[in-house]
Formats: structure tokens, sequence, C-alpha cells
């Protein structure tokens, strides 16, 4: 009886469909892709040897400049929203929905809240032209840092993941760091992390040996 003969069939697999989608989503991300907005100051930190990594997120910033400048950050646009819209209710500040997405889209914010809304209103390239960037006051006369303090944390709805950093510019007064450091004791904030520049431990340290013995 003669054997039948099963039709070959190629195994070769078009993936031209598989080559469109690659380039539609890389067409994609290139063009939705949002770049982290510059920071309206430079700050030169302070060294130390210290390991421990800024975190990427859950992380409320306060930087200072060496003028003694305070600027405010928060990541995650949802919750800056809800931020910008509480303190837009609050003081009636008359914010536009163009103004409250550039708050919720931006960087830091560095500027006294009656001056807010003319501060948002002007693009990023153009603040330190307009002398807005006054910083945050931190004085006990007028401490709006504690009012952006309790603000964020409302807005973060009870993060447990939540830190507190300060960047501080290593020429930066001391009297300004401790007005901030008093106001996170007056808010029962006893966890904070001091942003710093990375440096090798000096040999015969406890900190050189303990790293020796982790090599």
């Amino acid at each position: 009886m003669p054997k039948v003969k099963m039709p070959r069939k190629s195994t070769l697999v078009d993936m031209t469909a598989m080559c469109d989608v690659a380039f539609l989503l890389l067409t994609f991300f290139m063009l939705a892709t949002k770049f982290k907005p510059d920071e309206p100051v430079t700050v030169v930190t302070p060294s130390s040897i210290n390991t421990k990594l800024l975190p990427d997120s859950d992380v409320i910033m306060l930087t200072v400049d060496k003028d003694g400048r305070v600027f405010f950050s928060m990541d995650g646009q949802p919750k800056r929203q809800q931020l910008i819209e509480d303190l837009n209710t609050q003081y009636k500040l008359g914010l536009t929905p163009a103004e409250i997405n550039n708050f919720t889209i931006g960087a830091s914010v560095g500027t006294e809240i009656k001056n807010l809304k003319s501060y948002l209103a002007v693009k990023p390239a153009e603040r330190k032209k307009s002398g807005l960037e006054t910083g945050i006051p931190s004085d006990s006369a007028n401490n709006e840092v504690a009012v952006w303090i309790e603000y964020a944390r409302n807005a973060q709805g009870g993060n447990p993941k939540l830190q507190y950093c300060i960047k501080a510019d290593n020429g930066t007064p001391y009297p300004k760091i401790k007005e901030i450091l008093d106001t996170f004791k007056d808010k029962k904030i006893q966890k904070l992390n001091l942003v710093t520049n990375l440096e090798t431990a000096p040999p015969g340290t406890a900190a050189a040996l303990a790293r020796d013995e982790h090599k």
C-alpha cells in the first residue's frame, strides 16, 4: 500500500506585523514621554559617607539654596493636583485650570502663597526674571513651610512610604536650616533625610571597616 505524503508547510513566521507593533510602541513612548522639569535653583550639597540612596517616589523635598530661599517639591501628579486644589480653595487664590496644571506637571515651587497665582502664570524659564522666586517663608512670623508640609501630608492620604528630605546648599546659613528643622519638629515629624554627596569613608573609621567587611 503506497504511503500517503503529507504536504509540507513552511515553518517561517512572518514577523512583519510584530515589527510594525514594536515601531508603533517606540514612536508612542517617544512622543508621549515627558522629561522631569528642571529645578529652579542649583544646590551644591555637602558631602557625607552615608550610602542610602534618595528614593524615586513618595518624597516631600525642601530645597534650600545658599541665599536661604526655600523651595517645595513633591512627586506624583495626582497628589500634586490635590495639593494645589486644596490650597486654591483654602486661600481663595482664583487659580485657572492652566495654572493648576502648571503646578501639577511642574517642579519645585518657591514663592509666597499670596504670589502663587502670578508665579504659576509665568513660564518656568521666566520665573527667575519675574522676581517672584523669593522662596517660601519659614520664619515664625509667617511660616508658610509649615502650610506646605501640612497640605502635602493631607494630599498623600496617610502614605506609609512617605519620606521627608532636606536638600540644602553647602553655603546655606544654619539659622535657616534650624527654622526648617523646628518646623518639622512642630509637625511631630522626627524622621528626616538630609541629601548629601557621597564621599569615601576615611581609613580606619568604623564606616570604612564596615565597608571593607562587606567586600
